[in-house]
């Protein structure tokens, strides 16, 4: 490395003399790019609490500390040897891995509450309400509980919620309440690589998840218990919103207007969310960048434009200045009363400094505003970063920022002399151009976390996203101004006809031919190669850009080698679903709807085949039932499901993998055994036959023994009572 290298995040540095051959070429490249270096610290910082995740067991306090200083050691010690200069940006680089690696391990340690064991219930709970979310059916609660009947205080969770089988509209947040439930430990996966919802529960500090028996009863509130007036203030809002909403547009349409302004999505029913998902259109139920820019720019013009009829405004201060900072404020409110979701705290972030950029006289929408805006939600909740909202939201924007670096001079020369009807032409192309960037950046997300993909997204985006901002964003901000005096249904209503269109639209765009590809799990080394390969194309701006795609290249690859399980155990050991001929899954329940179920055939790509025989053979001949054994067979193995504990015996003596309801391990030798021991302490599990064995993977293998994986406890009392 020659003595005048200078690593600096500037483009103004030295230039450095040429080499030659490979490391030349790269060496050039890094060079003259080195303006986007800053660009890779929310990246290195990701994989940190990407790695933290990943890992199976819980590494030992040190290791974060530890890396950290050293990567730091090793920069300052860099830095005084001009000529080890090229090993400064990795030791840098080891530093922020290891930076995002503690902020993990941090946030799990600060967060750590007590979750209960077992079922317990019916109990008696007292507490005061966090929040209400309204549900299509019935009506969530989230509580804070200060007792729970037959629980002891050093056990009691943090956060309990509830679902009410019948509406709540009298409920408030920050009220006091006491109910009967039955309360469950947070469920884990339904099968290896499934959505972990036990991990979601820790961050949330939710320690139990049931039902209630019967209705809430308000109570006084102990003293000195109440919640902050702040939060008291923000959740009543919230709730006051959303009652009024569904008030004026009941069903349906007062659900998706309730996500559009409160951020509240809970009440939009499945067929409808799928609807919109499948269209390509799940983006609009979303607060993000889109609502977040919408409602700035509506509230920014229309100030601007009334100050600029004020004489005494307009001829004394900056109309320009007094609308940003009306929209800045406004924003602000939108994100607290959207529940500041990791997607709208992103847009409020982008559109806050580009909004304080106009008060500065610096506007600005780089690269750079998004990888701050990155590095402050990965400080505030690291454990976000892993999870399809963030991944998604900035992929589609680091994607949509990228695209229009490269096509910024050539729109704008097409935009200076338009006409009228060029100017509509030209935006419709851009949001054509906007759903396209967006879907393919986010394609490898959506694959990953959802197992399907939108043929028709972007038909339906430019029919749907100008409905969305010129007709139903301006009633939606128009009736929040008008709640306080109670006349928010004349702004509503119009805004409910929006959303009727925008619902025909998704729902239209859904019943096509092939609207939607099916698309089986990605493993996690494809998305690490996807991620890997969109980040270099995103970020670098000279022409090597392009061998980003080779790892993507190789991330889809990975779909080639996916092979769904064979057979499917639940985490109780009473569902069994076998893989028939045609690729579809027959459950033992012989019905669909169930959770688990459905959990199972997103990850195959693949249906639900009703047809399990209670006595007789299968369509396709695999499987074969009597009264006490199912015996599936497939890739040459031979697999019993018995029915009966005395069946056991049998089953073991010719079979090579044994799936039993019942404890059975005492009973079973001479062949592989599942029984209702091993789920319970293990959870799902998935099972592929082939002609070399079997392979066998529950939920334990698959995620390790975490802080959020608990043991399993035995439950011998029929009242709730805890076990010994």
């Amino acid at each position: 490395m020659p003595s005048d290298f200078v690593p600096a995040w500037d483009d103004d540095v030295a230039p450095i003399p040429a080499r030659r051959g490979i490391a030349s070429w790269l060496f050039d490249n890094l060079a003259s790019e080195r303006g986007r270096w800053a660009l890779w610290l929310p990246v290195f910082m990701g994989a940190g609490i990407g790695a933290y995740f990943w890992l199976t067991f819980e590494p030992p306090f040190w290791i974060a500390p530890a890396g950290l200083a050293a990567g730091a050691a090793a920069c300052a010690a860099i830095g005084r040897v001009p000529r080890f200069g090229a090993w400064l940006v990795p030791a840098m680089a080891v530093a922020i891995v290891f930076f995002g690696f503690g902020l993990a391990q941090l946030q799990t340690w600060l967060v750590a509450a007590p979750v209960i064991e077992h079922r317990l219930g019916p109990v008696e709970i007292t507490g005061k309400l966090i929040a209400v979310d309204p549900l299509p059916e019935g009506t969530r609660l989230v509580i804070a509980p200060s007792t729970i009947e037959r629980l002891s205080a050093d056990r009691m969770p943090i956060r309990i919620r509830v679902r009410l089988r019948h509406g709540a509209p009298d409920l408030i947040p920050g009220e006091w309440l006491t109910l009967r439930a039955v309360l469950m430990p947070p469920p884990g996966p339904a099968m290896p690589g499934a959505y972990d919802f036990q991990r979601r529960a820790w961050f949330d500090r939710l320690g139990a998840v049931g039902f209630a028996l019967g209705t809430p009863m308000i109570v006084p509130a102990p003293d000195g218990s109440g919640p902050s007036r702040l939060w008291a203030l923000i959740e009543a809002t919230r709730t006051n919103v959303t009652a009024r909403i569904h008030a004026a547009l009941p069903g349906p349409t007062g659900g998706i207007a309730s996500a559009l302004i409160a951020g509240e999505t809970h009440a939009i029913p499945p067929q409808d969310a799928g609807a919109f998902r499948d269209a390509g259109l799940a983006h609009i139920l979303v607060i993000a960048g889109l609502h977040m820019g919408m409602v700035a720019g509506i509230v920014f013009f229309g100030l601007r434009a009334i100050l600029a009829l004020i004489p005494f405004i307009a001829l004394r201060w900056s109309t320009k200045k007094c609308a940003a900072g009306g929209a800045l404020l406004v924003t602000f409110l939108y994100l607290l009363l959207s529940d500041a979701t990791v997607s709208s705290r992103r847009a409020f972030v982008m559109c806050g400094l580009m909004l304080l950029g106009v008060l500065l006289d610096r506007v600005t929408l780089s690269a750079r505003t998004l990888a701050y805006a990155a590095i402050a939600i990965m400080i505030l909740a690291p454990e976000s970063a892993t999870g399809p909202s963030f991944q998604m939201s900035f992929a589609a924007v680091a994607g949509l920022v990228a695209s229009y670096e490269v096509l910024r001079p050539r729109l704008s020369a097409w935009h200076a002399h338009a006409g009228r009807g060029r100017r509509v032409a030209l935006y419709l192309f851009g949001i054509a151009l906007t759903t396209v960037v967006t879907t393919v950046a986010t394609m490898p997300f959506t694959i990953y976390h959802f197992n399907r993909f939108p043929l028709y997204s972007v038909l339906a985006n430019i029919v749907a996203v100008p409905i969305t901002g010129f007709w139903i964003m301006p009633w939606a901000v128009l009736s929040c101004v008008l709640m306080p005096f109670h006349l928010e249904a004349l702004a509503l209503t119009p805004m409910g006809w929006g959303i009727h269109v925008v619902g025909a639209i998704a729902h239209g765009v859904t019943s096509l031919p092939g609207a939607v590809l099916r698309v089986p799990s990605m493993p996690p080394e494809g998305l690490v190669l996807l991620t890997i390969g969109g980040l270099w194309l995103c970020v670098w701006q000279r022409s090597w850009r392009v061998f980003g795609l080779v790892p993507m290249a190789a991330g889809y690859a990975t779909l080639i080698f996916v092979t769904p399980p064979s057979i499917l155990i639940s985490n109780d050991s009473k569902l069994v679903a076998v893989r028939s001929a045609q690729g579809d899954y027959m459950p033992s329940h012989g019905h669909s709807g169930n959770w688990t179920e459905d959990n199972w055939t997103q990850r195959a790509a693949a249906t639900l085949d009703g047809a399990w025989p209670r006595h007789g053979d299968s369509a396709d001949g695999r499987l074969s039932c009597d009264g006490a054994i199912c015996v599936y067979k497939a890739e040459g193995r031979t697999v019993d499901i018995v029915r009966r504990r005395d069946s056991v015996a049998a089953a073991c003596r010719s079979a090579d993998l044994v799936i039993s309801p019942v404890a059975a391990h005492y009973n079973c030798s001479g062949a592989t055994l599942i029984d209702s021991v091993d789920t319970w302490k293990r959870g799902s599990h998935a099972v592929w036959l082939s002609r070399d064995g079997i392979s066998i993977e529950s939920v334990r293998d698959w995620r390790g023994t975490r802080p959020w994986t608990h043991d399993p406890v035995p439950h011998r009392s029929r009242d709730g009572d805890e076990a010994d």
